[in-house]
């Protein structure tokens, strides 16, 4: 198939890249680049692409597509507080323009990454695809308007998919430090510290991203009628976990480590337990392969080959947040976050 992927300079999509390549899809990605300078170890796999913000795609963009892989948009909830407009705008607005354009473009796959945060304050029961939404954070609500709106899209021609992962880690290209384990590891790395900022005590799915990559190559194979305007969690029912317990798994594999708790430490009201037999019953192509404790072997063995240091994941370079924060106070961005002028979109790499 020919896919355009947007999002492919992302945490996500850097790894996806070479994995649809892999399977022999022609692929084009579609991402403005914000995190150029935020490039953790190896390269990027090159591919074409437009340099171009997901708000801004015009019909012409999407001609002779077989599939839209949507991955673009803010990516986590401190993102989404740093302006939830901006978060309404570019997650929720952009992405059923996509749609929509896409659909108009005669694309008839549309693959949607939502998020497990859809349930929000989810509490300690299991959460199912069919259980009510509870987001908690712009971020949150901004997944759930998207999969309402373009839900309403599907007909005989046009089919979404909305992939509900659970909380991604992994090493990546365009690495982010701010999802639970791969921060844990790097507090524990370079501090010495398991540095959890809640009580522990809610619980978080995970997924690695690399198994990510797998629902969204599952989805894109699969027969129309079994994905047609379906939600998918993806994970695995094994790997739902209270944050302490994923500290203690850290603790257990880094060595001279100890677990704190932050000052005033209380609990997260982003707490849910997903239910993720779904994917794995109607798509018998996606096989996770990853667990948290070889997820974390493989972010301790990576932080000691970079050599990373804590100015590195909480200041400017892997921060998501610090980063955009300041490419708007060096203003290269403008107010919402698109480059000022490409000049210095290009200096951002260097």
């Amino acid at each position: 198939m020919r896919v355009l992927l947007t999002g492919h300079k992302g945490y996500i999509g850097t790894v996806m890249v070479p994995m649809l390549l892999a399977q022999g899809h022609e692929v084009v990605g579609l991402d403005s680049d914000l995190y150029a300078s935020s490039t953790f170890g190896s390269g990027i796999c090159p591919i074409p692409d437009l340099k171009k913000d997901v708000r801004d795609v015009e019909i012409a963009d999407l001609d002779g597509f077989d599939a839209v892989l949507h991955l673009a948009g803010l990516s986590n909830d401190p993102l989404g507080d740093l302006n939830p407009e901006l978060t309404y705008e570019i997650n929720h607005l952009a992405s059923v323009r996509l749609a929509k354009l896409a659909k108009a473009a005669g694309i008839s796959r549309f693959i949607f990454s939502s998020s497990c945060s859809n349930y929000g304050a989810g509490g300690d029961d299991w959460l199912t695809e069919e259980s009510a939404f509870n987001p908690v954070t712009p971020y949150g609500l901004s997944k759930v308007l998207t999969e309402q709106d373009v839900s309403k899209l599907a007909d005989d021609d046009f089919s979404p998919t909305f992939l509900r992962s659970a909380t991604a880690y992994g090493v990546s290209p365009r690495l982010r430090f701010d999802l639970v384990l791969n921060n844990l590891v790097a507090w524990a790395y370079t501090t010495g510290l398991i540095y959890l900022k809640s009580d522990g005590t809610p619980w978080r799915p995970i997924v690695h991203i690399a198994d990510i990559c797998r629902a969204f190559i599952a989805v894109l194979h699969a027969p129309r009628e079994v994905i047609h305007n379906q939600a998918f969690n993806v994970g695995r029912n094994d790997d739902n976990y209270r944050i302490r317990e994923l500290a203690e798994i850290v603790q257990a594999i880094v060595p001279n480590c100890r677990i704190e708790y932050a000052k005033g430490a209380g609990p997260d009201k982003r707490c849910y337990r997903v239910n993720c037999s779904k994917i794995q019953e109607v798509l018998p192509e996606f096989k996770p392969e990853w667990n948290a404790r070889r997820g974390v072997e493989e972010l301790y063995t990576a932080y000691q080959q970079v050599g990373v240091i804590l100015e590195d994941f909480e200041g400017t370079r892997y921060k998501r947040i610090a980063h955009l924060q300041n490419l708007l106070d060096t203003e290269r961005l403008d107010s919402t976050l698109r480059w000022r002028v490409k000049s210095l979109a290009v200096s951002a790499v260097g």
